[in-house]
């Protein structure tokens, strides 16, 4: 703006700020200018002027999801060290909810840390000029800062250790929402590469997709012992997916891990309660909220993006396989 203004930065902020030590036609011209340009000045920008506390919007698909629930409380951990307030967003994991809510983040937070599917809502977010964080979101490209999860240390595991049990019919159940865009999640994608690299063949109907809860893995589940019953092993997209589906087995008969083993990913508390204990991938989850926290601090200390931070991911055997 400074340079279609013809002014220095100092002055457009004068301008926009409302500040003193400014001629009037001056300011009158850079707001002109702003409005023709559809600019909105940020929080941000003006609490760094009136040096106010930091309000960063976290967004997250799910309240329920004890997963969400975890990384909440990292970022609430971290934010609390630096005096930050933070403010929580949902959006019911409803994809078309996406776009509405990043169109308006920006007006009403400093800085955002969000978990987002929609390429339209990241850019919308990017594009406001606060700093900005994306979680989760393995296959976004470009500039945006983001905290990714490495799964396929701990996926690679869980299959080696399926294959390694005997199992050579194993099949997977995954989260119909995050395949909406008609390209397969990365947990999928390592599903399937590494049943080929194992020399596994893998059928259409091995993949269930599930509405992501405890009832929707029982319904998967439902669907697989229809349409797959040759399937002694299934990876789930989370424990959530797991816990439904496993109990769903066992309410039909199935004995858990001799008839079927059953693998989750996220090592949610409660995995661990469940009877039979489920095997799962564990994910750091307070640290994910730790650590966009820390990316935030950097891209405000410093005004540029940095390197991605990734969370690395294990298995933890129990006794569901």
């Amino acid at each position: 703006m400074a340079r279609a203004t013809g002014v220095s930065r100092q002055t457009v902020s004068r301008a926009i700020n409302n500040m003193t030590q400014i001629d009037p036609a001056t300011r009158d011209r850079v707001l002109a200018v702003a409005r023709d340009m559809g600019y909105r000045p940020s929080r941000h920008a003006r609490g760094m002027m009136r040096r106010s506390t930091t309000t960063v919007g976290l967004v997250i698909p799910d309240v329920l999801n004890p997963f969400f629930t975890e990384v909440v409380a990292g970022a609430l951990e971290a934010a609390k060290s630096r005096g930050w307030q933070l403010i929580m967003y949902t959006t019911d994991s409803a994809l078309d909810q996406e776009k509405p809510l990043s169109e308006s983040i920006a007006a009403q937070v400093d800085a955002c840390i969000a978990f987002l599917l929609d390429p339209d809502a990241i850019a919308a977010i990017a594009g406001s000029g606060i700093p900005f964080v994306l979680l989760g979101n393995e296959d976004q490209a470009g500039s945006v800062s983001k905290v990714r999860i490495d799964f396929e240390s701990g996926l690679r595991e869980a299959f080696d250790h399926l294959a390694a049990r005997g199992h050579l019919h194993i099949g997977m159940i995954d989260d119909r929402k995050r395949t909406a865009s008609g390209r397969p999640d990365a947990r999928t994608r390592l599903y399937t590469t590494a049943a080929m690299e194992a020399g596994l063949r893998i059928e259409p109907e091995w993949i269930q997709q599930a509405t992501n809860s405890i009832d929707g893995g029982a319904a998967a589940m439902e669907r697989m012992m229809r349409e797959a019953p040759e399937v002694t092993a299934i990876l789930c997209y989370n424990d959530i997916l797991a816990i439904g589906a496993m109990r769903h087995a066992m309410a039909r008969g199935l004995a858990i891990p001799e008839s079927c083993a059953f693998i989750g990913v996220d090592d949610i508390p409660i995995s661990a309660l469940v009877d039979p204990p489920l095997t799962t991938v564990h994910v750091d989850k307070r640290r994910i909220g730790q650590a966009a926290i820390e990316q935030l601090a950097a891209q405000m200390s410093s005004g540029a993006s940095m390197a991605d931070t990734v969370i690395r991911t294990r298995l933890v055997v129990r006794a569901s396989t």
